[in-house]
């Protein structure tokens, strides 16, 4: 697999993030998969707060389903749209005076990126994923995290296949959508790269295919809190939501 962080200008709120992709990309080839900051794509669609307006906290509190807050780093650790991240995905950095939410209708601007890109660059098999970082309970440093991916099934399954000694595996599937993103978001950076997007090659395990993500596709990452491992420590914790 081969990953290319792509340069591109300084990126301002309500920019075309699909102006911004033609002068950067490169000719793209059959199979590729675009990696792109969730951050730069809110900020093109204009999914901002001026920081002048309200408080990182209420904001926090806001867009979260639910929530905890931890002294010790004075922070929020929130659910949102499935997922563990800190502050609900809101950001500051590299985004001047402004609170940087995640995208409003993520789904649909992925599926969009996906299609143009695809025509643009006329490629019956092309990928997109959008990407954030986040934390790990247990371990130091952030990881890249996939939020939504378009052209590609995000789950690959060993169920049924033989392990090394011929055995049956049982629960085994990996989820590509992430692995992707570690890997891009590992190359792409987390400072003043300029480098918010990538090109992705020759990555394994990958079906594609010609179908939009639909609303109901998104469940296939998700778990029950029921049924999770993690789920008696997630249970355990008073959240609180407004």
């Amino acid at each position: 697999m081969k990953i290319s962080p792509i340069v591109t200008r300084r990126v301002h709120v309500h920019d075309d993030i699909y102006e911004i992709l033609e002068e950067s990309l490169p000719q793209l080839a059959e199979n590729s998969i675009i990696a792109l900051s969730s951050k730069v794509l809110s900020l093109c669609e204009g999914a901002v707060v001026d920081v002048k307006t309200t408080t990182k906290e209420a904001l926090i509190k806001k867009e979260s389903e639910a929530y905890i807050y931890s002294e010790l780093h004075d922070m929020y650790l929130t659910k949102k749209q499935g997922i563990l991240i800190p502050s609900a995905g809101i950001d500051e950095s590299n985004a001047q005076d402004y609170y940087v939410l995640y995208p409003r209708d993520l789904l649909a601007s992925t599926n969009a990126l996906g299609l143009w890109l695809k025509d643009r660059y006329r490629l019956e098999n092309l990928g997109v994923i959008i990407v954030d970082s986040h934390t790990t309970p247990m371990r130091r440093g952030v990881l890249g995290l996939g939020l939504c991916w378009y052209g590609f099934s995000p789950l690959y399954s060993y169920i049924g296949k033989p392990d090394c000694f011929g055995r049956p595996l049982r629960m085994t599937q990996i989820n590509l959508l992430d692995a992707l993103a570690v890997s891009a978001v590992l190359c792409m950076g987390e400072g003043n790269e300029h480098t918010p997007t990538a090109l992705i090659e020759d990555a394994p395990k990958i079906t594609f295919h010609s179908l939009p993500t639909l609303q109901s596709d998104l469940s296939a990452l998700d778990i029950n809190e029921k049924e999770d491992l993690y789920g008696p420590l997630l249970r355990s914790v008073a959240w609180e939501s407004t």
